[in-house]
């Protein structure tokens, strides 16, 4: 690592960024160095505005991908390099905002039915009834399953914040068979890496298996963890919580975060007949006849 990236990890690490955050903001940086081929702050604004094209118009990357690349440069180039950085030389690209796939409470059973083996069941149980993300559900430790309160604690979620979410009795007593059929005990982590018991499951396992139950599911839909997450919202909300509560489970800043699951809703979506429904058209009398 250079001088110059180990200033800005050191400089991450000392703000409480989460790990993921840091790795990806340390990708960012190196990737945009090795695509002029010169350190970091010998390049300027210039080549901020050239990269920024490249990421959206040739390598097509999405709009939030490209914004987290910008957000790492400004990082460096603000916090560790005390440089200026004009925000309208280079904007962060509009988001599209597309409603979160949904799966039938159906058809998350049959996700979960297709899991290859029973490790990969409790990973997917545990996404669905928690509604976890997937950094959250790898680094849960065995501690964090509070039996007597029926709660899952969440230690340093998104944006390094805790919350507790419920403990479903049915998750309980899968976590406790899961736990019954483990060979060796792990003292930390719920879910240990296979290899190393003393270090967490990695999150692409999570992502991976997720995509493969899907498609031994035979699922159409594009399906992978934050599927899960998107599942465990709607469904709540159909089953007749409100989003105050919805929002203070999934932990996210904003409520506006949250109302988007009343777009995908079929409680609510149904809540009120088309205006159409309240028409008398001249066909109608033929087809009732």
């Amino acid at each position: 690592m250079t001088r110059l990236r180990k200033m800005m990890l050191e400089e991450l690490q000392r703000r409480n960024y989460a790990e993921i955050t840091i790795r990806h903001y340390i990708r960012a940086v190196e990737d945009f160095s090795r695509r002029f081929k010169r350190p970091p702050d010998c390049l300027g604004p210039r080549h901020i505005r050239e990269y920024q094209a490249e990421l959206l118009h040739e390598r097509k990357l999405s709009p939030g991908t490209v914004t987290t690349r910008l957000a790492a440069l400004r990082f460096l180039y603000i916090k560790t390099l005390k440089k200026a950085w004009n925000i309208q030389e280079t904007p962060y690209p509009k988001k599209r905002h597309r409603l979160p796939t949904i799966l039938s409470p159906e058809e998350v059973a049959q996700l979960i039915d297709a899991a290859r083996t029973p490790y990969q069941r409790i990973l997917l149980m545990t996404l669905y009834a928690t509604g976890v993300r997937r950094t959250e559900l790898a680094r849960l430790k065995v501690s964090d399953i509070d039996s007597q309160r029926m709660v899952i604690h969440i230690q340093g979620g998104k944006g390094r914040r805790d919350r507790d979410v419920m403990l479903s009795p049915k998750l309980l007593e899968a976590l406790r068979h899961y736990w019954r059929g483990l060979k060796r005990k792990p003292s930390t982590w719920l879910f240990p890496n296979h290899r190393r018991t003393d270090t967490p499951i990695d999150s692409k396992v999570i992502w991976y298996t997720c995509r493969q139950a899907a498609r031994r599911a035979g699922l159409k839909k594009n399906v992978h963890p934050h599927t899960l997450r998107h599942c465990f919202a709607t469904h709540l909300l159909e089953a007749g919580a409100d989003l105050r509560r919805i929002q203070i489970l999934l932990g996210p800043h904003d409520l506006k975060e949250t109302t988007i699951y009343l777009h995908v809703s079929q409680r609510h979506l149904h809540a009120t007949p088309s205006p159409l429904d309240a028409l008398k058209l001249k066909d109608d009398s033929l087809r009732d006849a």
